[in-house]
């Protein structure tokens, strides 16, 4: 699974850190799910998403092998 949340950080100007406090998990959670060695619940795919204001779609992309 694809996500875009580095670039959705990179837009607001956030951390990661300031990214993982607003959804309740770790910054290496974050860490991990932007490098694409972890794939999020589906709350905390919805809580990202919403953080943003962006459909889960636009941010976590799938990919043909998912």
């Amino acid at each position: 699974m694809k996500n875009n949340i580095k670039v959705e950080r990179a837009v607001r100007d956030i951390t990661q850190q300031e990214l993982a406090s607003a959804v309740g998990v770790s910054r290496q959670t974050i860490n991990s799910i932007e490098a694409g060695r972890y794939v999020p619940s589906a709350v905390l795919a919805l809580k990202i998403a919403g953080y943003f204001g962006k459909p889960v779609e636009s941010v976590f992309l799938l990919e043909d092998d998912d």
